[in-house]
């Protein structure tokens, strides 16, 4: 869904709840200042796999450009970075800089991540050298993660799967996912305003469950999470990583389901509809990018692979449509990315996505948006990626001025993806300021026994929204007023 003006959201920023910044401490020897110091960590493992990344501080004189180096002792091999240009030659690791981030002041950092495979073990770099000076002085690295995944609950909210066309729990019980999105977080930390528009303590979420929901929607910014550097430290990285675990974990303990959406991503389209000209995950781009978004989705995997409660929906809302000539190259893009017509950056297809998660190891349902805004599912079926899980569902948004807004289109198009796969209505909504046109999704919706999420809990105009609240304590606008009493009235 696109969102309010900026000026909406300057507008709230007073209420976003901060994260405090995690960092690992250097040791130098005998208390001497070194020439360079380098903070390495791994911010996420799993079986075969695992993300890093490396903090360079600069404490000698003011360099231009910079090379890192460092040896891997456990056979690990880098197979994709970002913030620097990643290479490996045997055991030897180099991270040289951007064209953007090669000058450092003295006293200047920068951060870079990457991918990695490991077998084995996964020892940690003892030693680092900044164009050729030795670094640390005899420091340690300490290469734990700061903060634990989340476990698997305590039952209260119930680890899904799919079974034919439903989603169910382990009794086998279908369980529809009903509730609302919490919007902020695709936006807030790349605008450089914070993590979250609005609160979202115990208060604020107690006040979605009271509504009757069972499912909280989140979406995401993959520069954000993956800490690029032209996010704030403040709002981006470890921050932002911790900041949605303990969002996530807030939901489960009021008894709902977390979906964790990836939303705004990096890769420059200036085609037909684009929302922005910018490069940066500022605005809904067509298709996820190869250069930053498996990385995302194999970072996200792995930090809640243990936990079967929480559902991925990979990507937004792709338009690959607008930007090629003819459905079937819109499909094929969608599919399996690559080089797409109209579409300046490399594409990463569905499938890479699905394979990047279940490369981790995670299990977790897996939800998938179509074109037109995820308002076309009609060659879904068709075009389904494989998944080795058997664990995947369409996702499909509406809202009344979509193209695909009545009954004949919903039956002639979704009943038939319904009947094959989990179908869940990712978002439903009206720029009406009333809840009409979405009382008729609900109920097309409930006689099918499907899922639906409207769109969304934040205090802005319903009709630019459009927003269910006015406050957040659960004060419903006169559009919630629909979700809200609906909700309350489903057994």
């Amino acid at each position: 869904m696109r969102h309010p003006p900026r000026s909406v959201l300057l507008a709230v920023t007073g209420a976003v709840a901060l994260v405090a910044a995690v960092t690992v401490p250097v040791v130098t020897a005998q208390g001497a200042t070194p020439a360079c110091t380098v903070e390495y960590s791994v911010t996420g493992q799993w079986d075969g796999g695992f993300q890093g990344a490396v903090t360079v501080t600069n404490n000698a004189a003011p360099v231009s450009g910079w090379s890192l180096g460092f040896d891997f002792a456990g056979g690990q091999k880098v197979t994709r970075g970002w913030n620097a240009k990643w290479s490996q030659s045997g055991t030897t690791v180099t991270a040289t800089n951007e064209s953007w981030n090669g000058s450092l002041a003295t006293g200047a950092s920068v951060s870079a991540g990457f991918i990695a495979s490991w077998s084995g073990s996964n020892a940690a770099p003892t030693a680092f050298e900044l164009n050729g000076t030795t670094c640390n002085a005899g420091a340690e690295p300490d290469p734990t993660d700061p903060t634990d995944p989340p476990g698997p609950g305590d039952g209260s909210v119930p680890a899904l799967h799919v079974a034919g066309n439903k989603l169910v729990d382990a009794t086998g019980t279908t369980r529809r996912l009903l509730g609302v999105n919490r919007s902020g977080g695709e936006f807030m930390c790349v605008q450089g305003y914070g993590i979250w528009d609005g609160p979202v303590d115990d208060a604020a979420i107690g006040a979605i469950a009271d509504w009757n929901a069972d499912t909280v929607r989140i979406p995401l910014n993959e520069e954000c999470w993956l800490g690029l550097s032209n996010i704030k430290p403040e709002y981006g990285g470890t921050n932002y990583v911790n900041a949605v675990k303990d969002l996530v974990g807030r939901v489960k303990a009021h008894g709902m389901t977390p979906m964790l959406e990836l939303h705004w991503s990096w890769g420059q389209y200036t085609g037909n509809s684009a929302g922005c000209s910018d490069v940066h995950a500022t605005c809904q781009k067509p298709m996820p990018n190869m250069q930053y978004t498996p990385a995302f989705w194999t970072s996200v995997a792995s930090a809640f692979k243990d936990d079967p409660t929480v559902v991925f929906d990979l990507f937004n809302e792709p338009y690959p449509d607008r930007a090629t000539s003819t459905t079937t190259q819109a499909w094929q893009c969608w599919r399996d990315g690559g080089t797409c017509p109209g579409i300046g950056y490399e594409v990463a297809g569905m499938q890479d996505l699905v394979d990047a998660v279940r490369d981790t190891g995670a299990g977790n349902p897996i939800l998938l948006g179509g074109l037109a805004y995820s308002n076309d599912l009609s060659q879904w079926p068709t075009y389904r990626p494989t998944d080795p899980a058997g664990n995947l569902a369409a996702a499909w948004h509406v809202y009344n001025f979509n193209t695909c807004a009545n009954e004949s289109c919903w039956n002639s198009t979704l009943a038939p993806v319904a009947d094959q796969v989990p179908l869940v209505a990712g978002e439903i909504g009206e720029n009406t300021c009333s809840h009409s046109f979405v009382d008729r999704v609900m109920k097309w919706f409930d006689d099918r026994d499907l899922s639906y999420l409207g769109w969304t809990w934040n205090t802005w105009d319903c009709s630019s929204g459009p927003a269910l609240i006015s406050g957040y304590d659960g004060t419903p606008t006169s559009y919630g007023i629909g979700l809200r009493d609906h909700l309350r009235a489903l057994d």
